[in-house]
């Protein structure tokens, strides 16, 4: 099945952003697309988890409640148009925040009942994989880096719904890492743009924090054991001042930044064999991708082993239902529906389940 434009709503409320938008794919023919966001509105609800410094999985469910309807409203407003423009319904149905993933795939089923619309039911992370191709009109096949608060992988992507991972966190996230570093330093939340404000004004070489699983084969994360060397040296400071805390902030970020390197690198050797010479792509996805201190090394890293480096523009990294609408754009195009009986998944691995027969 082949169409040349549509028009997709996307609903997003895999934890805690409640978001919806309208995006429309035009198929340009021998291959060729564009992509157009006509409306993304996002609802954040950093207000009412700050108190908390978390996500509180009951809040997030009873925002997205209050908020959804309003947000959707908004943005076919937004994109100027109506529930006849539509082609199909968007909406995420995992992996998150059970409840969230509930209440999200639960208001598109109602709408996609309600006016005879098919519906397409996303992967977060696969929404996160293919933002490249709406942003940067990316080909496949490309290298994917996703780092997140729940994920850090790295994949090679083959085609929608085809992915090919290549290493994963085996413990924490680096998002996670960031918000607990956060809150240990007592930055603030969220804790990813605090600990990287912060992090500016610090001297990383003034502490010396381990590395994990840098210089070892593969390309598998570790960031419990750095989370651990963070708390022990931020405890042996005693109270800590402003200079003390952007210090740590520093180490832990150039850590970081040297782990995802290093651990890149090795991906990108193993998946050059097939990948096309004049069209290596490093594509990072994910909230941490926000963080620009990554950026820079990532793309020196990226240029030394004869990549491009493409990452979204910031606020298409974070959370957002313009994501989730060019993923389903991207999956309708190819035949690809759900039916109403679909039912949310708390976990649901990029690169077993996103396959089917028709892709």
């Amino acid at each position: 099945m082949t169409r040349r434009t549509l028009t997709l709503l996307g609903i997003e409320t895999s934890c805690d952003e409640t978001a919806a938008a309208v995006v429309r794919r035009h198929d340009e023919g021998d291959g060729a697309f564009r992509g157009d966001i006509l409306s993304n509105v996002v609802f954040s609800q950093i207000r009412e988890h700050a108190p908390y410094g978390g996500v509180v999985p009951e809040i997030a469910a009873r925002a997205h409640v209050e908020h959804l309807d309003g947000l959707i409203a908004r943005a076919l407003d937004d994109a100027k148009l109506g529930w006849e423009d539509l082609d199909g319904i968007a909406a995420t149905a995992g992996p998150g925040l059970i409840g969230g993933v509930i209440v999200g795939l639960m208001t598109a089923k109602g709408i996609a009942f309600a006016r005879n619309l098919p519906l397409v039911a996303v992967n977060h992370l696969e929404g996160h994989a293919l933002t490249a191709r709406l942003t940067n009109r990316v080909a496949f096949p490309y290298l994917l880096l996703l780092v997140s608060g729940g994920h850090s992988q790295l994949l090679v992507v083959e085609g929608v719904g085809a992915y090919r991972r290549l290493g994963t966190t085996v413990d924490d996230a680096v998002g996670e890492a960031f918000d607990k570093v956060a809150k240990m330093l007592r930055l603030g939340f969220p804790g990813g743009p605090a600990v990287e404000k912060v992090a500016r004004e610090g001297d990383a070489a003034r502490f010396a924090l381990p590395r994990p699983l840098m210089g070892r084969p593969g390309c598998d994360f570790s960031f419990s054991g750095l989370k651990t060397a963070v708390r022990q040296l931020a405890e042996a400071q005693g109270d800590l001042d402003g200079r003390t805390r952007a210090d740590i902030a520093a180490a832990f970020q150039q850590a970081v930044a040297d782990v995802l390197a290093d651990r890149a690198s090795h991906a990108m050797r193993m998946a050059a064999p097939s990948m096309p010479l004049k069209a290596r792509r490093l594509v990072v996805a994910g909230g941490v991708a926000s963080n620009l201190a990554l950026r820079e090394r990532l793309e020196t890293t990226a240029s030394a082993e004869g990549y491009e480096l493409v990452v979204p523009p910031a606020r298409l990294c974070t959370d957002n239902g313009a994501m989730i609408a060019w993923a389903g754009a991207e999956r309708f195009a190819l035949g690809l529906t759900d039916p109403l009986d679909t039912g949310p998944r708390a976990r649901w691995p990029l690169d077993a389940g996103t396959r089917t027969d028709a892709a």
